[in-house]
């Protein structure tokens, strides 16, 4: 608009206000969210003694942001704080999906000495229906949120959609790719250990 008012270049235009504090939080929303991840690899790191297996979890933030991104921009809603904090509620849950399967594998390879296939095979199967039980719930709790009814619905429908579209990829994605990243970095632990003791023992 002021390029076609054809203002004199002495005028300046900047944002103020509420606009201007809008603008700096956007701007600080990548680093909110490294922020965030870097906390929770830390925790999961003391957690389970591994800075291997929180990767395995933290593999699953990438499909439920996309599907977060593809749902508002399938719907022409716009990224806003309140879909940001749609995106920190599908870390949570996305995360904790990730977390039934690895802890219980995990358990069963170092109570049991199973393989890491029968451990992750185990697991998957056994989680599969708390997994299924706690992203319906999820998704179906924030159909409401996007349909947008009531007062002030406008402001609720981002973090509605992006809540849907996340746990939908997620869920679909995850149970298939968190098994195959948990026997990856499983296999690359083993190779790591098994060098280290050949190394160590020809030193």
């Amino acid at each position: 608009m002021l390029a076609d008012i054809l203002l004199p270049t002495e005028v300046q235009a900047r944002t103020g206000g509420r606009s201007r504090g809008f603008q700096e939080s956007v701007q600080a929303q990548p680093l909110l969210i490294a922020g965030v991840l870097l906390a929770v690899y830390l925790l999961l790191g003391v957690l389970y003694e591994s800075t291997l297996h929180p990767l395995t979890i933290l593999s699953t933030l990438p499909s439920a942001g996309i599907g977060a991104l593809l749902a508002l921009r399938a719907s022409n809603t716009e990224f806003t704080l309140i879909a940001l904090l749609g995106l920190f509620l599908l870390i949570g849950i996305v995360m904790k999906n990730a977390i039934l399967m690895v802890d219980f594998a995990l358990e069963r390879q170092r109570r049991d000495g199973a393989s890491p296939v029968e451990a992750i095979h185990h697991a998957a199967l056994l989680r599969l229906r708390p997994i299924l039980m706690t992203n319906l719930a999820g998704l179906l709790g924030a159909v409401p949120l996007a349909i947008g009814l009531g007062e002030g619905a406008e402001m609720r429908q981002p973090l509605g959609i992006a809540i849907i579209g996340g746990l939908a990829v997620s869920q679909i994605l995850t149970l298939y790719t968190t098994p195959v990243v948990y026997l990856y970095f499983e296999r690359l632990r083993q190779w790591s250990l098994r060098r280290f003791a050949r190394t160590g023992f020809a030193s």
